[in-house]
């Protein structure tokens, strides 16, 4: 865009007027030293006042950096705001933009800026036309944002900052996209391909000391041809329903396997001291039996009487019903039931044993 575009290089200054518009302006401004009763010396050095002060000072914008040179060398710079200078030539003064972000753009061009902006690609299609690793053929569109950031440099290092800042750009952009896949370059690759760019022409820019600041590298545009944009979309559906599915797999992996293995770590894990206990537990029965085995060896009826003194209330802390007979007894009915809830119900089986 004309309004993003740094100043032309070699501008003609312009400083001294016209000696006539001049000396018609202060005939206006100061009519009584013109007159025909004034001397002519006095009408001079009017003139010549008025002249030096007209060009003894400039104005510098906001924006932009003044580069003074005196008989063509360059003397220092100056900031925003009101300064002086030799008149006459000596000084001369050259406004660089440095305070605005410009940009060159590739491959389209902006027709008309604003919120709804006019773009034109026609005539600018062998700039937007590039050819991807894979050798397959793309319309691509991007913009160099810079500043200037060195207005000196700029000025003098290099006759056509602009044009060597466009064919570095196109040139390292093609080696970018060439050296990639354009399934990649028309996807997930669009966002490295910029960095990378900015970081390389900023190098080669800084090793020409052109004096500018590359702040970004902007994709705006970056599609297949027309005649096969149809057969690349439906490529790219099928690529995106894969990501999809293999993104669903992972997460359905992610849910189910950890559980399966935490699962399987605790089954393990008990399994582990389950066996742990057993283990004790035999440990303490053999060192027990063996230890009853030596008193046994040393006393065996008293063991032995010891050991069944101690296993009766564990017996009976099992039985249901005991009942005790005396062994001499004869006249015990032999239907007796003696386990009701082994035989059935109770009343039914003493009903029988009744009848």
């Amino acid at each position: 865009m004309d309004w993003e575009r740094p100043p032309k290089r070699n501008p003609k200054m312009g400083n001294v007027q016209d000696l006539e518009e001049i000396l018609r302006q202060i005939r206006s401004r100061f009519p009584r030293f013109f007159s025909s009763n004034s001397p002519v010396w006095l009408i001079g050095a009017v003139a010549l006042v008025v002249l030096v002060a007209m060009n003894s000072y400039y104005m510098v914008e906001p924006q932009e950096t003044a580069v003074v040179l005196r008989f063509g060398k360059f003397i220092h710079t100056a900031e925003s705001g009101l300064h002086f200078k030799v008149p006459f030539g000596i000084d001369s003064v050259r406004k660089v933009v440095t305070g605005r972000v410009l940009q060159r753009e590739y491959g389209y061009r902006t027709a008309q800026p604003g919120i709804r902006s006019r773009f034109v690609e026609k005539g600018h299609e062998e700039e937007a036309v590039l050819l991807s690793g894979d050798l397959n053929v793309l319309n691509f569109q991007w913009t160099v944002q810079y500043k200037i950031q060195d207005p000196v440099d700029f000025l003098f290092r290099l006759q056509d900052v602009d044009g060597t800042l466009d064919d570095i750009s196109e040139s390292v952009i093609r080696r970018i996209v060439g050296n990639r896949y354009s399934d990649e370059v028309l996807t997930v690759g669009r966002a490295s391909i910029g960095d990378q760019a900015m970081v390389e022409i900023q190098k080669i820019m800084d090793s020409y000391r052109a004096g500018i600041q590359i702040l970004t590298v902007k994709l705006q545009n970056v599609n297949p041809p027309d005649p096969v944009k149809t057969a690349f979309n439906e490529v790219n559906e099928a690529r995106q329903e894969q990501e999809r599915m293999i993104n669903e797999a992972q997460q359905a992996y992610n849910q189910k396997i950890p559980r399966a293995a935490g699962e399987a770590r605790q089954t393990v894990t008990q399994a582990e001291g389950y066996a742990l206990e057993r283990v004790n537990r035999s440990m303490g029965e053999t060192s027990r039996f063996l230890e009853i085995l030596a008193e046994y060896r040393k006393a065996p009826e008293v063991t032995r009487r010891r050991m069944y003194l101690e296993s009766v209330p564990e017996l009976l802390g099992r039985v249901d019903r005991l009942y005790i007979l005396d062994e001499n007894e004869r006249g015990l009915l032999p239907l007796f039931n003696l386990n009701p809830a082994a035989s059935g119900t109770g009343k039914g089986s003493k009903e029988g044993e009744g009848r």
